[in-house]
């Protein structure tokens, strides 16, 4: 029968009374009903039922169902062992866990043979997810001393059934000739770990996570157990509070970290039918709907996510904690007698911060002098396990936030104005949730997921790395990797307002309304509370407010447009703010998506910067971008180049005439030498002149096209490049004075990488030039959309921005990112006969976010009719 411990909880079924009998051959579609109406049960069960007690039955139901399948196969009458290792060794079965097993075989008879390859295949058919191993005692030892996992697997070896006295002698053998020791077994185990958790960039914040493997998940408590089960030869995890490792109540609090982590894996093997502990943007909503989170899709998802997050935090910690505890019993306890006493409380032992007595944290201001004496002293690399605990249990027992105290924020303020206070003491703070014990704007950030591809981290992991990042502007381990921002930050003579910009520019993200504006006025908040003056607190409060800004207005704005720069200007006001800002700018972009930052939107940043630090240089009261200054400087340096090359300067001058003054503006000297040189050298025969190359050094892929003018080109070379998987970044269209046009496409790969293999190069200037030749029609994409992208839904928008221009229209246009959108919508364009002058693509996760400068067939702005027009046919076509 089924075990009643097991099914205390539990509606049970008595499953046991309807398999076939022991004498009678087994049936495999009887088996396969029986699991099929057990799998009903189970899930029906999952509602309510406590998850140990389920995943507890689970094992027990395999064994019942293994033992009696032993015995119809008649593999009681050999000298073989069937052992339950693995998960299944642990009693514990989820829906889709592989059914580990050990089959101990001394004799290797070909009886036994015979019966074990039927027995086995019987599983099979049945569909069940079998892994097994056929050892002798002798092999599995040999095995074990070769292989950590072999020997990880011994320890939770589990009597199934089949000859005992073969399992008794494998158990006394596994006690006395384990082939690792506490110490090394420790220290695989920690290496072991340490790669898993590099596979996931060592953080719990990963946004489609491993519920078993990435840090914070089941592996790290099982590590826990494995390496306790080997020092104290034990198979019980409560040894680790009966040998005072633990206390009960962290006992309990990892068996719930376990038992929630145990339910939302048992959840998603219900909803994907199979074994699978990714938790995959696709599995996500229907997951949210089995744990009881509503059927709200977004907000659901975010729900579960939250407590997730929350639930592999307390994990890491008390893994961390943990396993340092057996690093001092198992590798040597530290000599406590060379500690360095720092103050009364608190000594440095081996590189920790230790506590030097029990009731440090009874004066709760010394949750933050901790981290202060971390910054102060940079030879401490860590927090000693013991100091852990007793700043864990003084964490529970607070009933307001840290920030509440005068004495706390003294402390808090002199850290964040240390030179390393936001270096390791900062991360330390997170790690250990003292910043969420601190500021109560931050506790309501910690597990803050956005269901999107645009956000790689939640809301509390993303702040932490912003201001790791703005750390590393003035940290010589990282000096030339940001040389303006490092010139700027050493500048600074208020750097702390940067750092708590940082801390406060996505406070406010979750609580609704716009996190920007209610983030400015909990900065300025704290400024005033932490008896900072009205200048710094305005100045972080702007910060906070304006941190989207820059990277919007260079991203997604034409910031070769003169008047964009003067709008962009006219909000700075002055350098300290501009130069605050994009300091930033460049952190926080590099902070939301390990993929987001490459050269080009670097540059994009750095002109947008150059150009409006110019303007606020200039001594006028109403400063204006000197255009025709810089028209000539490109020029003369264009020249320059194109004479030490060899070119005529008649020559030359004859060409530029051909030019509009807007080209010479928008281009770099380099930029005008390279398609100079190559127009001068150009016959008539020899149009479109296709040119693809890095002039621009922006670490991206310039494709340079000089043709006669014909309609909609951008549509035709829009598709190929489609075609070839290369993303537009930017274009811009420009014609000449006499009939030709001279069109710039700023590209990249899908993976982020400039088109440099010559092949390659010259595979995507053959289809250009079939398609503007008419020997190739435009390819079309029919590509899906990826697994990912399936997830999401945006609502295509289309909104006119205002423009000084009178001949040109401007539109942004929002919507789901999808193979060939560029493509289609140039096709859109050129059904209504309008030209594209010039075109800005951004993607921010899944969503598409892309600025458009067009004119009608007749060179003048869209009218109100043609704009409506537009609108309706982009929206239709690209939402149905």
């Amino acid at each position: 029968m089924i075990d009643p411990v097991a099914s205390e909880h539990l509606a049970c079924e008595d499953f046991y009374s309807q398999w076939p009998a022991a004498d009678a051959a087994p049936s495999r579609e009887a088996y396969q009903q029986l699991l099929e109406r057990y799998r009903q049960w189970s899930e029906q069960q999952f509602i309510t039922a406590d998850i140990d007690a389920l995943v507890h039955h689970r094992s027990t139901f395999f064994d019942q169902l293994l033992q009696r399948l032993w015995q119809q196969f008649q593999l009681n009458e050999e000298t073989v062992s069937l052992v339950a290792v693995g998960g299944f060794g642990r009693q514990t079965l989820h829906p889709g866990s592989d059914i580990d097993l050990l089959i101990l075989d001394d004799t290797q008879s070909a009886s036994a043979a015979s019966k074990l390859t039927a027995f086995l295949t019987f599983l099979w058919d049945l569909h069940l997810d079998i892994g097994h191993a056929v050892r002798s005692v002798a092999d599995c030892f040999v095995q074990a001393a070769d292989d950590i996992t072999v020997a990880t697997n011994l320890i939770e070896a589990r009597y199934l059934c089949g000859n005992e006295t073969l399992f008794q002698r494998f158990q006394q053998q596994l006690v006395s000739e384990f082939p690792w020791s506490s110490r090394d077994f420790y220290q695989a185990k920690l290496e072991e770990q340490e790669q898993r958790h590099q596979q996931y960039h060592g953080t719990s914040y990963n946004l489609e996570p491993n519920i078993k493997s990435s840090p914070g998940g089941l592996r790290d408590i099982q590590t826990i157990g494995w390496i306790a089960k080997r020092h104290f030869q034990t198979h019980s995890d409560e040894s680790l509070v009966e040998y005072g490792y633990m206390t009960a109540d962290e006992f309990v609090e990892l068996r719930d970290c376990m038992n929630w982590l145990w339910r939302i894996r048992f959840a998603l093997h219900l909803e994907v039918g199979k074994r699978e502990d990714r938790l995959l943007f696709d599995f996500q909503p229907g997951v949210a709907v089995r744990l009881g989170y509503g059927n709200e899709g977004k907000q659901s998802v975010e729900l579960m996510m939250k407590d997730y997050f929350k639930v592999v935090l307390r994990v890491s910690e008390l893994n961390q904690m943990l396993l340092q505890f057996f690093q001092q019993a198992i590798l040597g306890a530290q000599d406590l007698m060379d500690s360095t006493h720092l103050d009364a409380d608190f000594a440095v032992t081996g590189h920790m911060l230790s506590a030097r007595h029990d009731q440090v944290f009874a004066n709760r201001s010394n949750l933050i002098k901790a981290f202060l004496l971390i910054a102060q002293h940079p030879e401490i690399n860590g927090i000693q396990s013991h100091t852990i605990r007793l700043l864990r249990n003084a964490r529970a027992q607070l009933h307001e936030p840290l920030s509440y105290d005068a004495d706390c924020r003294k402390l808090f303020c002199q850290l964040i104005e240390h030179p390393n206070g936001c270096g390791r003491a900062f991360a330390l703070m997170h790690h250990h949730s003292v910043m969420a014990s601190y500021l109560p704007q931050w506790q309501q950030i910690v597990g803050q997921m956005q269901f999107d591809l645009f956000h790689a981290y939640t809301v509390d992991e993303h702040t932490y790395r912003l201001v790791r990042n703005l750390y590393r502007y003035s940290d010589a381990a990282y000096a030339g990797n940001f040389p303006l921002c490092e010139q700027l930050v050493k500048q600074m003579k208020r750097r702390y307002c940067l750092y708590l910009a940082g801390i406060f520019h996505d406070i406010a993200k979750g609580r609704g309304g716009d996190h920007s504006e209610l983030g400015a006025m909990d900065a300025r908040n704290f400024c005033h509370q932490h008896g900072y003056s009205d200048d710094d607190a305005e100045l972080v409060a702007w910060l906070v407010e304006h941190h989207l800004t820059m990277s919007v207005t260079a991203q997604k704005r034409d910031i070769h447009d003169p008047d964009v720069v003067q709008n962009f200007a006219n909000k700075m006001q002055t350098k300290e703010r501009l130069d605050f800002l994009y300091c930033l700018t460049v952190a926080d972009i590099r902070a939301t998506n390990r993929s987001l930052w490459n050269n080009w939107k670097a540059t994009l940043l750095e002109e947008l910067y150059n150009a409006t630090r110019y303007l606020l240089e200039q001594n006028s009261s109403s400063p204006t971008l000197d255009v025709r200054k810089k028209i000539q400087q490109n020029k003369a340096n264009a020249m320059a180049l194109l004479l030490s090359a060899g070119f005529n300067e008649n020559d030359i001058q004859s060409l530029w005439g051909r030019f509009t003054a807007d080209y010479f503006f928008r281009h770099t000297a380099e930029q005008i030498s390279w398609h100079s040189q190559h127009i001068l050298k150009l016959s008539a025969e020899q149009l479109p002149l296709i040119l693809i190359g890095d002039e621009n050094n922006y670490g991206t892929t310039e494709l340079f096209i000089y043709h006669h003018e014909q309609s909609h080109l951008f549509a035709s070379v829009a598709g190929v490049l489609d075609a070839q998987q290369l993303s537009i970044l930017d274009a811009q269209i420009l014609a000449t004075r006499d009939g030709f046009v001279m069109d710039t496409f700023v590209l990249l790969q899908r993976d982020g990488k400039p088109l440099t293999d010559p092949q390659r190069i010259e595979e995507v200037k053959q289809q250009l030039l079939d398609v503007l030749h008419r020997r190739q029609s435009v390819p079309e994409n029919h590509r899906p959309l990826s697994r990912r992208m399936k997830n999401f839904e945006v609502k295509t928008r289309v909104k006119f921005l205002p423009s000084k221009h009178q001949r040109r229209t401007t539109f942004e246009l929002t919507t789901l990112d999808r193979p060939g959108l560029v493509a289609k919508l140039a096709a859109i364009l050129q059904r209504l006969n309008v030209s594209v002058l010039a075109a800005k693509i951004t993607t921010i996760g899944e969503q598409a976010e892309d600025l458009f400068i067009v004119a009608s067939a007749d060179n003048e702005a869209l009218s109100e009719q043609q704009r409506e027009q537009l609108k309706q046919q982009i929206v239709t076509e690209l939402d149905y």
